[in-house]
């Protein structure tokens, strides 16, 4: 089912796929066995075929917006590559990655460039506050090509969320700086093949990091109680701004949207995870409901 289900998850998104897309999320190893499903799919009146995209019920406008957006993330990805590099070079940084729906091939006037950062251990919290405070200060908070809301830090490199989302996530994260922690990341999370058994990351485009003399100065001379006690410190200013804001968010949900550990900080107050879930499961019934084929829920 995992044709089904992928094809179900980048329709909430209006994003249709094509026959190789589809397949490498498949357990299928010859392309034939996928494509011989989707046909199957096809005469059921399930999929419809728009050019090369195999397009869910009848939004055939996807594909004229896929196809836009395609155009739109090539233009801007050597602007999303700059700037993860640039990410790379502040204190405490160990690798960079480029998340979200540009990783995906897509981007409108109304995304942001979101990325993924791992951090070194005990310094996460220092190492965001700087980044944030360079968008406020040097961007006026404009976080359109400057979007960076997930850390991790070398202690915490397996993700704790198992599902479908995350998976996707990581299958489609773009690794910009720091093969080896990337290398050890991956070995971290190879529960991402129960989902995508074909999945196996490609990291010989990407390099370590070289850090330049002032960062490396400043990281030597706050590695002692100084720096635990300012990391420490950005921690406790920050959660206790977050559970200001956003106090009408359930505890529970703030723990997932808003996870704030000493190797982890998440900041996605709407719950992108649980809304991205919850709209699959209800794919789901509404499926089951048309073409009583009964798909295995997901969790968040």
């Amino acid at each position: 089912m995992n044709v089904l289900k992928t094809i179900l998850y980048f329709s909430i998104f209006r994003y249709p796929l094509k026959l190789e897309e589809i397949h490498d999320y498949t357990n299928h190893d010859n392309k034939a066995n996928t494509a011989e499903e989707l046909d199957l799919l096809i005469q059921k009146g399930i999929l419809f075929m728009v050019d090369e995209f195999y397009v869910y019920g009848n939004d055939l406008d996807s594909v004229t917006k896929r196809l836009k957006g395609n155009l739109y993330a090539s233009n801007i990805m050597t602007k999303a590559y700059k700037r993860a590099k640039f990410i790379s070079k502040f204190p405490y940084v160990e690798a960079v990655g480029i998340s979200g729906s540009l990783s995906k091939g897509y981007h409108d006037e109304n995304s942001d460039i979101d990325f993924f950062v791992i951090t070194k251990p005990d310094r996460l919290w220092m190492c965001r506050t700087l980044l944030i405070l360079f968008k406020k200060i040097f961007l006026l908070n404009s976080r359109k090509y400057f979007c960076v809301n997930y850390f991790i830090s070398t202690s915490s490199l397996e993700i704790e969320e198992k599902n479908r989302f995350t998976a996707t996530e990581l299958k489609t994260l773009i690794p910009i700086t720091g093969k080896e922690v990337f290398e050890i990341f991956y070995t971290k999370n190879l529960w991402v093949n129960d989902y995508f058994p074909k999945f196996k990351p490609d990291l010989s485009p990407i390099g370590n990091q070289n850090k330049p003399f002032f960062t490396k100065t400043l990281e030597f001379g706050l590695n002692n109680t100084l720096g635990e006690f300012v990391d420490s410190g950005f921690k406790k200013i920050t959660i206790a701004k977050w559970k200001s804001k956003f106090k009408n968010i359930a505890t529970e949900d703030f723990k997932i949207a808003l996870k704030s550990t000493q190797d982890i900080s998440k900041h996605h107050p709407s719950n992108f995870q649980q809304r991205v879930i919850l709209a699959l499961n209800e794919k789901y019934r509404e499926f089951q409901k048309n073409y009583n084929i009964e798909l295995a829920e997901e969790h968040a």
